[in-house]
């Protein structure tokens, strides 16, 4: 967080009456005083926790004063994804890293040239295992022994490897085998942390979607989908015994996605807005981050979790995208990017968790070129391969006080074309059909690929869940990440109807 050192050092006697005057100077002269530490982003009640304010002040307006304030915080993080072609070398990555803010780096997987590329940096490492590797870790120690010893021992602790995520947004892939088997990795890969003496430095997670929760709006009625809620609390259960955090990817972009009134873009933004208060607690919320955090607090204590550490493990804002979409802008990931890590360092916390910054992973640190789907995809990052910005969020050692736009941009798009969510070229049957049963498993209307249906020919797997899980999508609210399905979807402009068969199609501005 932040230090402070005073110098020099100075031994003396204060008598009452210099107390006094001192007060009497603190009072006349607060602003002055809350001006000089806002300049140096000094936060005034930290100084005053230091010290008795009167001799605070004191020292402040009759001695020499050094406040040095740590240019990192430890709750600012971010995501480095690997699919591209154009990355730079980890050592270059890492020397980045350096001259940044940003005290904590989280990896899909377990690359072990970053992992190395960053030891001795003391920036803390996250990374993860792939859903594919959920049942072997489940049902065999030895494998979990043998990832454990392969990602781990090998690196730390010079590589400062802080958590491991098994698997990344399980719950909402609608393979319920790997939901069942979700619990059991983790704590087979927990035993295997415990058995090399690990358990009580390196922590085991999982990383979750803003689609676990069923309802999220006003932020005090969050709850867990109730098909989930058996397996959340088992979840919940193991982050609670172990002290590990419970990770969750909000981001308002997508919730502006489907709201695009300029007043829901000033609130996603952290600009100014008129705010939206909670019906039940009559808190007024001024930005969509926090409503989205405290609708997952509120979650986590309906079912009596509110103890366990929330962790973002994802947010951010693509700079640009298609024609058809809409958002993405450098002026709109600007806003959210800077802004968000302004109310970070501000150590305001949410309304139902004042006082606290949560952990925040940005997304991400470069573009990922190879990535499918929209334009947005691919243009996340908040550098480019050269190492140079793509724009100024404050990131640097060397200035962290980037100019944010006070009012949103809320750029058109140059048409509004219809979308659909179809299924990835390459998507395997088994994972087409763990999408059609979860699609049709959430209450809408498959009658058209039964038999005698508009759509049941042709009679396969493919053809079938590709119908499903775009009713799913367009009868949801039209987020993105309704259109996900553990990464074997995307959003097409391609009419994919057929024949009689007709498939319901949303606007780009949804």
């Amino acid at each position: 967080m932040r230090s402070f050192s005073f110098t020099p050092k100075v031994v003396f006697t204060v008598l009452p009456s210099t107390l006094a005057y001192s007060s009497s100077i603190f009072v006349a002269h607060r602003s002055a005083f809350f001006k000089y530490a806002k300049q140096r982003d000094i936060s005034s009640s930290s100084v005053m926790a230091v010290l008795p304010s009167a001799v605070a002040f004191l020292l402040l307006v009759s001695f020499p004063l050094t406040v040095n304030i740590a240019n990192s915080q430890s709750f600012i993080g971010v995501n480095y994804g690997q699919v591209a072609d154009n990355l730079p070398p980890p050592s270059a990555t890492a020397k980045l890293l350096q001259s940044t803010s940003i005290q904590k780096f989280r990896l899909y997987g377990s690359d072990p040239a970053i992992i190395k590329a960053l030891a001795n940096t003391g920036i803390g490492i996250v990374i993860g295992t792939a859903n594919g590797d959920i049942p072997a870790l489940a049902s065999d120690p030895s494998f979990a022994k043998n990832w454990i010893s392969t990602n781990v021992l090998p690196f730390y602790p010079a590589s400062k490897i802080i958590l491991i995520n098994v698997g990344n947004e399980v719950m909402t892939s609608g393979d319920q085998n790997l939901m069942n088997k979700l619990l059991p990795a983790m704590q087979k890969v927990q035993n295997a942390l415990n058995d090399v003496s690990l358990g009580g430095e390196i922590k085991v997670s999982t990383v979750h979607s803003m689609g676990v929760l069923k309802q999220s709006e006003p932020p005090s009625s969050g709850r867990f989908d109730p098909s989930y809620e058996d397996l959340m609390k088992g979840l919940l259960g193991f982050n609670n015994a172990t002290a590990s955090p419970f990770a969750i990817n909000p981001y308002p972009y997508f919730a502006y996605r489907s709201d695009t009134r300029p007043e829901t873009l000033a609130f996603c933004l952290f600009q100014q807005n008129a705010g939206r208060v909670d019906g039940n607690t009559k808190i007024k919320y001024m930005n969509m981050f926090d409503a989205q955090v405290d609708a997952v607090f509120s979650a986590l204590n309906s079912i009596g979790f509110k103890n366990v550490e929330i962790v973002v493990a994802e947010t951010g804002w693509p700079y640009k995208g298609d024609d058809n979409e809409i958002g993405p802008s450098i002026e709109n990931a600007k806003a959210y990017n800077g802004n968000l890590i302004a109310h970070l360092r501000s150590m305001e916390g949410t309304p139902l968790m004042p006082g606290k910054s949560v952990d925040t992973y940005l997304f991400g640190l470069y573009d990922e070129d190879l990535k499918p789907g929209p334009g947005s995809e691919r243009s996340f990052g908040l550098f480019k391969p050269d190492l140079t910005m793509a724009y100024n969020v404050g990131l640097s050692k060397s200035s962290q006080t980037p100019a944010t736009p006070k009012t949103p941009t809320n750029p058109s798009p140059t048409s509004k074309k219809a979308t659909w969510c179809v299924p990835k070229s390459g998507a395997s049957d088994a994972q087409l059909q763990a999408n059609l049963d979860y699609a049709c498993g959430r209450g809408i209307d498959c009658s058209p690929i039964e038999p005698g249906g508009a759509c049941f020919e042709p009679n396969t797997i493919a053809s079938h869940a590709a119908y499903a899980m775009n009713l799913f999508y367009q009868t949801s609210d039209k987020s993105p990440l309704n259109c996900d399905f553990s990464q074997s979807a995307t959003l097409s402009s391609n009419n994919p109807s057929y024949n009689a068969c007709t498939y319901p199609s949303g606007s780009g501005s949804n």
